[in-house]
């Protein structure tokens, strides 16, 4: 089956969003459309649209130009299966005692690892971008160190990798939260592939904004590998869901972006214990004063 794929960019966000939604309304219609912010520092949005039929170019250029956007670039996707070719390309990872694998690796875990199955499908999350890397590792130096979570969230959770790490470590439930439920559905799939049934659970929730979050707070221990926006947005909730000698482990922001996470967590009454950079992306763990 041929796919066709149509990209362009903005620089505002509700723009973004509106031209996202009337993407859905054209004729033929696409089979997914998605909506982004650029992870470079530049505050450009990406809008892109997926087509299983030759898209409509001139019907994309009004509309490119309708909500102020660059010119679509569309491109046709080779027949490819993607699944096979990323299970080829993506290798198993080792972050400290934890060992992130397909299960077309299993046969790989060594047996002083800590496994944690991601399939390749699922491919937000595997632990080889930077920012789940950097999470995993910073989680490996706190628990080497003698800290124990004993109340832990995983906020924007994706694959649920880091609250299933925290859960293969420690004994207590592990709360791991998305603001999509489709990530939900996935995160709960993977819990359930790692026997973590009842171990970890897994909610819909936007930020801190649920019952059952309120609920079982304050968290010793706090995961939020997102983007620098949502991590800023946060940080008074975070404050709130969380007491002195709390800990956070911050990712998915840019090395460049780092400065200013950590000055609103400052703010937010948080001190900074340790930093990892690696490649472009910065992890902070830091302790709630």
């Amino acid at each position: 089956m041929t796919t066709f794929t149509a990209l362009t960019t903005l620089g505002d966000e509700t723009r973004a969003q509106a031209l996202g939604e009337a993407l859905e309304e054209l004729d033929p219609a696409p089979v997914g459309v998605g909506v982004f912010e650029l992870e470079d520092g530049s505050g450009l949005w990406e809008v892109g649209a997926y087509f299983t039929d030759t898209p409509d170019d001139i019907a994309l250029t009004l509309m490119a130009a309708a909500f102020g956007a660059a010119e679509f670039a569309v491109s046709e996707l080779p027949d490819i299966d993607w699944v096979a070719h990323v299970r080829r390309e993506l290798k198993p990872v080792e972050a400290g005692r934890f060992f992130v694998y397909g299960s077309h690796d299993a046969d790989k875990l060594p047996v002083d690892r800590i496994g944690l199955l991601i399939e390749a499908a699922m491919a937000f999350g595997t632990g080889h971008h930077g920012t789940t890397l950097g999470c995993l590792r910073a989680l490996d130096r706190l628990a080497s160190g003698g800290f124990q979570g004993k109340n832990v969230i995983d906020v924007g959770c994706g694959t649920a990798v880091l609250a299933m790490a925290a859960a293969k470590i420690w004994p207590d439930m592990v709360l791991a939260t998305d603001i999509d439920q489709v990530a939900v559905d996935v995160a709960e799939a993977n819990v359930m592939a790692n026997g973590l049934d009842g171990r970890v659970e897994c909610l819909e929730a936007m930020g801190f904004e649920n019952p059952v979050i309120h609920k079982r707070a304050p968290y010793d221990l706090v995961f939020a590998n997102i983007l620098k926006g949502p991590l800023i947005q946060i940080a008074p909730d975070m404050a709130k869901h969380t007491e002195t000698g709390s800990l956070a482990i911050l990712s998915g922001l840019l090395t460049t972006q780092a400065s200013d996470v950590l000055a609103a967590y400052t703010a937010a009454g948080f001190t900074e214990v340790e930093r990892e950079e690696i490649g472009d992306w910065t992890t902070l763990v830091l302790r709630r004063a």
